[in-house]
């Protein structure tokens, strides 16, 4: 089985992102239609955030993409990509900190950290936090996939953690997804467009790891197959301040940031995602 995938994918990566992108649109459309699960969560959520039935339907094709493109974007050659915000990285690492990149579950956010390895990492490499797929066959490709020159690979372990606390002090880069329900114990209850929702608290503590500057990021996937536009916001200017040193009210406030970036391109988020959801073992989610 796993050769078996290995081979689908390696033939995949060899396709056009043209290609790749229409094939995902159909299998996201399949997925919507035969999932009515998947249908109620993805208008509910978008309802939840005063998201239009007619850019709920166009995140459909959208999801199906995210998945279509991973065999290129893993294993084929790099594809196109244009900066919006570069910037602001610059500056940053100019003087000597080290980079939080926060990106939610918006566009391609596996071509941000890619962009910037090929961009940034021969100097101040990244380490992206990850949560190591359960099946051993998909684990050792998601693993040499992700694994290239500037980017590393941190586990949603302790170890992982202290991973990207070491990088942080050394001025390096971490890139993590914040709108990622997060195991009981490691979040706190904060609002996502109006509705209670489990924050993780980690985002905030690598904040205070050191000297860290934190940045918003996300991958735009253009029109037709043409690649993707990566944007790089500053939280601070966004925020209209620093990150607060309070658990809930830094939850809060990296909510809102994400809330922020989803309304700049509500078409490419991934509504389907249960972001409502209890972890295992919490107490009942507030009303």
């Amino acid at each position: 089985m796993a050769l078996l995938i290995h081979c689908l994918f390696r033939a995949l990566s060899w396709l056009p992102l043209s290609v790749l992108h229409a094939l995902g649109w159909g299998l996201g459309w399949l997925s919507f239609l035969l999932s009515g699960r998947y249908r109620r969560r993805l208008f509910a959520h978008a309802q939840q955030a005063g998201v239009s039935r007619r850019v709920a339907l166009a995140s459909v094709g959208e999801s199906g993409k995210l998945v279509a493109e991973l065999p290129r974007l893993w294993l084929g050659r790099p594809v196109p990509v244009v900066w919006s915000g570069a910037e602001h990285i610059e500056a940053t690492q100019s003087q000597g900190a080290g980079v939080l990149f926060l990106t939610p579950h918006l566009g391609c956010f596996e071509i941000t950290a890619q962009a910037y390895a090929r961009r940034f990492g021969a100097a101040h490499p990244m380490t992206v936090l990850f949560r190591p797929a359960r099946k051993p066959w998909l684990r050792d490709l998601v693993a040499g996939a992700r694994g290239r020159p500037g980017l590393f690979a941190a586990p949603t372990t302790l170890a992982g953690v202290k991973q990207l606390i070491k990088a942080l002090k050394a001025g390096q880069a971490v890139g993590l997804l914040p709108d990622q329900v997060p195991p009981d114990g490691q979040g706190v209850w904060a609002p996502f467009f109006g509705r209670e929702a489990y924050t993780m608290t980690l985002s905030a503590r690598l904040a205070q790891a050191g000297q860290v500057t934190i940045l918003l990021s996300w991958g735009e996937r253009l029109g037709w197959g043409r690649g993707y536009r990566v944007h790089v916001l500053p939280f601070d200017k966004l925020n209209g301040g620093p990150l607060s040193s309070d658990a809930a009210l830094a939850a809060t406030q990296i909510n809102r940031a994400m809330e922020s970036l989803v309304r700049e391109c509500p078409a490419q988020y991934l509504w389907s995602y249960d972001r409502y959801k209890a972890p295992r073992g919490s107490a009942p989610r507030p009303r």
